[in-house]
């Protein structure tokens, strides 16, 4: 392969650590300016969040304190996005940067997501501006519309590489979006099964060219598959 692009969600590391980080300076917050217990707090959430998703856990716990206003929810979420994350690269995905870099292998990151959230990621994960990535995308930056599935970051990509999407691969973790605007155009695709789309079950147009439970050993993996001696994902 002559490049190797990530997304960052579930592949480089948990992102459930970053919900929880989250909620801990979101409980931090609400215990200086509200005087309630900051653990406790940060219990309520997790456990609304295990209860009923991410969507309404702030509406649910203010209310729960007798706090909730239109205010109090948009503070709360002001708080969660702009805090500086407690995040770390999973150990699989540090050996595979760092094995990469050695290989003289140009490695991207593209991201969806809030601009100021997916950057804070990057920087507490020690990706921004290292020489592990020769570039991050955080595709928000280019208008809604060249969110995955667009194509848009990765024919940058082809463009600064100058290599066919053959020569490219795209590791990511979710199939409703991540793999079926690129791999029409011919980009090698695989799919970590982790997170929070782990057990997702997708057409065969929105997999995978294979799928992988962890970054450990991924560029035998992928030279097996591209040489014919691994099967796909069929349709």
């Amino acid at each position: 392969m002559r490049a190797y692009v990530f997304d960052l969600d579930d592949t480089l590391y948990d992102e459930m650590t970053y919900v929880h980080s989250g909620f801990r300076a979101v409980s931090s917050y609400l215990a200086d300016t509200e005087n309630i217990d900051a653990i406790e707090c940060e219990t309520r959430m997790r456990a609304s969040l295990i209860a009923y998703g991410r969507g309404q856990v702030f509406d649910d716990v203010l209310a729960s304190y007798g706090l909730l206003t239109r205010k109090s929810v948009n503070a709360c979420l002001s708080v969660y996005r702009g805090h500086v994350p407690e995040i770390e690269l999973s150990p699989d995905a540090r050996a595979c940067l760092k094995r990469l870099y050695d290989a003289g292998k140009p490695v991207y990151i593209v991201t969806d997501g809030n601009k100021l959230v997916q950057l804070a990621k990057l920087r507490a994960l020690g990706l921004y501006e290292s020489p592990l990535i020769r570039r991050s995308y955080i595709s928000r930056r280019y208008g809604l519309h060249n969110e995955k599935p667009s194509p848009y970051c990765f024919h940058k990509i082809t463009l600064l590489e100058q290599a066919s999407p053959a020569d490219i691969v795209y590791i990511g973790d979710n199939p409703a979006k991540d793999f079926v605007g690129i791999k029409p155009l011919g980009f090698r695709t695989v799919r970590i099964l982790r997170g929070s789309h782990r057990e997702v079950l997708k057409p065969y147009a929105y997999e995978a060219d294979f799928t992988i439970d962890t970054l450990d050993g991924l560029e035998q993996r992928l030279e097996a598959f591209v040489t014919g001696q691994e099967r796909g994902i069929r349709s």
